[in-house]
């Protein structure tokens, strides 16, 4: 699109305040035609709401979302003809937003006052389309004007200040400024909208006397608050996500994000939610509240990106349920536009290592095409010229060449391809991909492997040595098994889509001969586990034994971190351990992944022991307990327990493999995915001495029951095996 609105900033110094901008405009400026059709064109620098007549126009939150605003800022169109009157009144106010706010990246001074000057821009058309097809364009210029809104402060970390009874005085002529027009794409993710509403489960008074309102499900939004008050009352809200050992308010591990609401209200029964920030809590603490505060009068509302959801599991044991639960909350919590570590602290970036472990079950739970989609050309537009990735996207200057981030540029697309069968992915992100292994090829000290560098390694592993995050497995090792990994990711992305992949055939082959002859041995869990899982050892059956009786030897508990726990139950059950698989997932003391539900976790968290067995915290510098990384445990639910698989030759479920694995301490397990194929859905449940199995599949299947496979076409089937 050709815009002919301009970039406009507000005429005068707003400091913190959120400016809104305004344009009058009456059915004379489309020369008093019959209206068919009038469209909302508009994005900011920041995030922004617009207002006609008194009505929201369209429910995007947050918008224009986040991207890697130098090469790509989305705008919106809105459909906005059944707003319009005789005369209209449009308002737009924009926030910081990721835009402006001092994120990570900005830490140096120098940043920061680079950041803080981008100014509070606003481009917008309003593009009326009379009945004869003739348009009239209101764009954004010297005629709209600018004043200060009721917001007085928002920012992404900090929160937002709002006054309910502040009227501006005056609104001035809007001010031109030169901005790029070249990066604007249009809306390609998903929206970011409302979703829930859960409503407080109670209002209490804390040890400490302060006043706690729960609503019993850790979410990513902000609270909704009613109350009857008299102008000039205040609120004043902190966010939490759980209580201390001793059930007062904490909220330490936010770290410097001061995560408050400050409400001046008007006269009379007034609601009140923020407009331009989001918040990660399950508790708010009331510092100010006019009157008794009752449950009834808040509302936790979340938002994420609209996805649709696809997956479901269930099954007899109500702590699973409740970790299946957790792991959705946490997609939700985290999927706000950008797949971030984190909602609440003065993080929540796009972390790349975090999204690769987790790609696969996102797939299965939620349609994140189009969500991967936009993230991951944000991906590529920011790849630096010597093919690394950023550790996180959109790139905040936060490091690049870790092994197990950086490869999200490869296992992300190639899951994506694998789950919804589009090849256009990979046509996407194909130059991305080979130009990342060519940074290893480049970079590395040792041809072949992927030695020097920095990496996160197996980031929280159990088994690190004391005072590091990093796990005991060596960073070489892991780093050349990623390389190797994703060299194979190339490969096989090439055949999809016809390109000649010799040379990384040949480089694949070198690099699997080379780490072979240089590891020849494994030492920790997650060695064991890259090994097997990524086609590396010679023996794979050896090598998962070995693993099997090193998980058992230290008392049948996991001590992989980042980089191994995604893999490890799918390693153990392809190899004839599926029990002692079942035994990690069923575990119930720390640490596993139902740890945290004994403790009421309504999220996963980022440590095993976040809240740790005499209720202490783990510490306040880095324990976020909405980080969904761990939750990557159900796509081994879903592939091995239920039994659904995509088949690579075949994917988007084209055709399907269900090989479920049951286990006797469950009654039964339930996994489903509507797929775009249709719904394929596992259920085993045992009965009468016997397992009983129900499959659907809308495609051509094998289902292999006891080791004997059987192909069917598309329809609902009975197997039975023994228990």
């Amino acid at each position: 699109m050709e815009w002919s609105g301009k970039w406009i900033k507000p005429s005068q110094e707003m400091g913190e305040v959120c400016p809104v901008f305004i344009r009058e405009f009456d059915g004379g400026e489309n020369g008093g035609k019959e209206i068919a059709k009038a469209e909302l064109w508009v994005t900011a620098l920041g995030v922004y709401e617009a207002v006609l007549n008194g009505s929201r126009v369209g429910q995007y939150v947050l918008a224009p979302g986040w991207t890697s605003y130098k090469s790509r800022l989305q705008y919106q169109v809105y459909d906005i003809t059944q707003l319009l009157k005789d005369e209209n009144r449009l308002s737009v106010t924009v926030g910081k937003g990721w835009y402006r706010s001092p994120v990570p990246g900005w830490i140096t001074e120098e940043g920061k006052a680079e950041k803080a000057a981008i100014p509070a821009g606003l481009l917008a058309e309003i593009v009326i389309t009379d009945k004869e097809g003739n348009t009239t364009c209101i764009g954004t210029d010297e005629s709209w004007k600018a004043g200060e809104s009721k917001i007085r402060f928002s920012e992404i970390y900090d929160g937002e200040t709002f006054d309910a009874g502040f009227e501006a005085a005056e609104y001035f002529p809007a001010e031109v400024f030169e901005w790029t027009k070249d990066n604007l794409i249009p809306q390609e993710g998903e929206e970011i909208t409302e979703q829930e509403y859960v409503k407080a489960a109670s209002v209490f008074t804390a040890p400490n006397g302060e006043t706690v309102v729960d609503f019993g499900q850790e979410v990513t939004g902000y609270v909704q608050f009613t109350l009857d008050a008299r102008a000039g009352d205040k609120v004043e809200i902190s966010h939490g996500e759980v209580l201390d050992k001793d059930g007062n308010f904490y909220n330490a591990n936010y770290r410097a994000a001061k995560a408050k609401i400050f409400y001046t209200c008007c006269d009379g029964v007034q609601t009140y939610k923020p407009k331009m920030t989001f918040f990660g809590f399950r508790y708010i603490r009331l510092d100010q509240f006019p009157g008794t505060p009752k449950p009834e009068q808040f509302y936790a509302v979340a938002v994420h990106s609209d996805m649709k959801r696809t997956g479901c599991l269930r099954s007899s044991n109500p702590l699973l349920n409740q970790l299946f639960s957790n792991i959705i909350w946490g997609q939700k919590g985290n999927f706000l536009d950008v797949p971030t570590d984190c909602p609440q602290r003065d993080e929540r970036m796009g972390w790349t290592g975090d999204a690769q472990a987790f790609v696969k079950t996102a797939s299965y739970n939620y349609d994140v095409d189009k969500f991967f989609t936009k993230w991951l050309a944000d991906m590529a537009a920011d790849q630096l010229p010597d093919g690394s990735i950023g550790h996180v996207v959109p790139t905040l200057f936060v490091g690049s060449g870790s092994a197990a981030w950086d490869d999200a540029a490869t296992i992300c697309p190639w899951q994506i391809y694998l789950t919804y069968g589009d090849k256009e992915i990979l046509a996407r992100q194909f130059d991305c991909m080979k130009k990342y292994i060519g940074f290893i090829t480049n970079t590395t000290k040792d041809k072949y492997l992927w030695t020097g560098g920095e990496h996160y390694e197996d980031w929280l592993g159990l088994d690190a040595p004391v005072g590091s995050y990093k796990g005991s497995s060596r960073a070489d090792f892991i780093a050349s098994a990623f390389y190797a990994y994703s060299t194979s990711l190339v490969v096989k992305a090439g055949k999809a889509l016809g390109e000649d992949v010799g040379c990384y055939e040949e480089l694949y082959r070198n690099i699997v001969e080379t780490f072979r002859r240089t590891f020849t041995d494994y030492r920790t869990q997650t060695e064991h586990v890259l090994a097997v899982h990524f086609n590396l050892a010679e023996d794979p059956a050896k090598t998962a034994d070995a693993l099997a009786d090193m998980v058992i030897s230290c008392g049948s508990k996991l001590q992989t971190g980042f980089v191994g726990t995604p893999y490890l139950l799918h390693v153990l059950s392809s190899y004839g351990h599926t029990d002692l698989a079942y035994t990690l997932l069923l575990r119930t003391e720390y640490p596993s992944w139902l740890y945290p539900v004994t403790k009421g976790a309504t999220t996963v968290w980022e440590h095993w022991d976040g809240i740790m067995e005499n209720g202490d915290f783990w510490s306040t510098d880095m324990n976020s307990f909405n980080h969904y990384a761990y939750g990557a445990v159900a796509d081994w639910v879903y592939e091995e327990a239920a039994g659904i698989h995509t088949v690579e030759e075949a994917p988007g479920f084209e055709r399907v493999k269900i090989a479920p694995k049951p286990d006797s301490r469950l009654d039964w397990l339930e996994a489903s995915i509507e797929t775009r194929k249709g719904l394929v859905r596992s259920l085993w449940k045992q009965e009468e001495g016997r397992f009983r199995y129900e499959i659907t599949t809308p495609s051509p299947a094998s289902i292999v029951i006891d080791g004997v496979e059987t192909q069917v076409g598309p329809g609902e089937y009975i197997f039975y095996s023994r228990i």
